[in-house]
């Protein structure tokens, strides 16, 4: 049983940065597949950031260069989010999935979610 839990969103001006965290509680010892999604009102979900065991990553186009995903032994997974636009305005979720190889970014593929924390980005 895989469980997740989201911090660290808030409210920023443009070009600030905020750190988001993701406490995983699972079998360690496994392959997962770990990525943030982000979802905003009226909008479908989108994949931001993956990352696997061996530390492969993967990331939308448009946050390439500003945000970074990173994780530590115990599959806990961190988003490092440098010069936010407004744009970046969304309820950020993590996502966990055993399995090995390049993380995808489709959501689909992802059984274990947390329930997201909000990030607002103003300008």
């Amino acid at each position: 049983q895989v469980q997740l839990v989201e911090s660290g969103g808030g409210s920023v001006q443009a070009g600030g940065s905020l750190r988001l965290s993701c406490m995983f509680s699972g079998n360690v010892h496994w392959n997962y597949w770990m990525a943030w999604f982000r979802q905003a009102p009226g909008e479908q979900r989108e994949g931001v950031a993956g990352i696997n065991s061996d530390g492969t990553t993967t990331y939308l186009d448009s946050v390439k260069g500003r945000f970074t995903i990173s994780k530590d032994i115990e599959n806990n997974v961190f988003l490092q989010m440098d010069n936010l636009k407004p744009e970046d305005t969304a309820t950020y979720l993590c996502a966990a999935q055993r399995g090995g190889g390049p993380p995808s970014l489709a959501d689909k593929w992802y059984d274990y979610w947390g329930r997201g924390t909000q990030v607002t980005v103003s300008s």
